[in-house]
């Protein structure tokens, strides 16, 4: 099929395909059910693009898994990890908004897989999964635009002409004086307070419906942590005087009845955590100002502390699938 197949896959390539398999494994469940309980005749066709996607992904990470003799993850089914027949937990709105999201992260990881791939087909896959999610964000962009939803970040004034920084007080808090944010800084600020916003949103909906103790007190925590830091955004843009987004409570109902398995909702939230230090990271690199990049330093380790407590869960639970890796040379030679 492929000129180069014989060639194994890299650690990289192999890592990738992996955690794409899980990701998309459970967002056909979050989207099977999204799709059952729609009642907006033109998100539905968005909800339906987006399953259709994950599903052709999952297909064809099968078969290369296969063919390269690797186990295929277990990943989550709509069998053991959706009650379909649950009462609705999000609104269509809530729905778009996680479809469009979700969008852009996977932009971002595509772009990212296409760059460690060596090995023709597999960049060649993960080339079209880039087309094939520009296209999702597209629509769901433009819907959210028509339906008044789309939530913009803040605009700037005009530049009246190029300057140059003259002064360390461009960089450091001297004296409790700060400078107006740059458009970069406000541009992480308002997006990471945006995902919060989607997160905290999300995790009040799974703190309704988890069943387990331990789960439930995680996702409570989280909720402390997440609004938490949208508050600290909230400052720092008006501080200079900027609009911060509204966040989307009012998008969940008042479900209580068991919805998604635990496992699933912890996987869910282990993978919007390690977007947020991703995107912190992100953030630290693109602020001057010392005070915003000792604060997302700050938060990103509070959320890593956090992990930890949601990886014991997992672990206790044997929810936690252990990705591919290395052979431990040291266990072989004592066997």
């Amino acid at each position: 099929m492929y000129e180069d197949k014989q060639i194994r896959l890299t650690a990289g390539e192999i890592g990738q395909l992996w955690l794409q398999y899980l990701n998309d494994s459970s967002s056909i469940c979050v989207l099977t059910f999204f799709l059952e309980k729609v009642e907006d005749s033109e998100i539905k066709p968005i909800i339906e693009f987006a399953l259709e996607l994950s599903k052709s992904h999952i297909q064809k990470i099968t078969a290369i898994l296969i063919e390269e003799k690797n186990p295929v993850p277990y990943g989550f089914s709509i069998k053991e990890d959706v009650d379909l027949n649950a009462p609705r937990l999000y609104s269509d709105s809530f729905a778009l908004n996680f479809i469009n999201q979700m969008s852009k992260v996977g932009l971002t990881t595509y772009a990212g897989s296409v760059g460690t791939s060596v090995r023709s087909d597999i960049k060649s896959y993960y080339m079209d999964c880039l087309a094939e999610t520009m296209k999702l964000y597209d629509k769901s962009t433009d819907l959210l635009l028509s339906k008044g939803l789309f939530i913009r970040s803040p605009s700037l004034p005009n530049l009246e002409k190029v300057e140059f920084v003259k002064k360390q007080w461009f960089m450091l808090d001297v004296f409790g004086e700060k400078r107006p944010l740059v458009a970069s800084e406000v541009d992480n600020l308002f997006a990471n307070m945006q995902r919060n916003a989607l997160g905290v949103t999300a995790l009040t909906g799974f703190s309704q419906v988890a069943m387990d103790k331990d789960v439930k007190q995680f996702f409570l925590k989280g909720l402390e942590v997440g609004n938490k830091h949208i508050r600290l955004f909230r400052d720092k843009l008006e501080e200079s005087k900027l609009p911060a987004p509204m966040g989307w409570d009012s998008e969940i109902t008042n479900s209580t009845t068991h919805t998604f398995s635990d496992k699933l909702m912890m996987f869910f939230t282990s993978g919007l955590i390690s977007l947020s230090v991703g995107y912190y990271g992100t953030a630290v690199s693109q602020s001057p100002r010392v005070d915003i990049s000792a604060m997302y330093n700050r938060l990103s380790l509070e959320v890593q502390m956090y992990s930890e407590d949601g990886a014991n869960i997992m672990i206790k639970n044997g929810w936690l699938e252990q990705p591919p890796m290395a052979s431990d040379r040291d266990e072989l030679i004592r066997k």
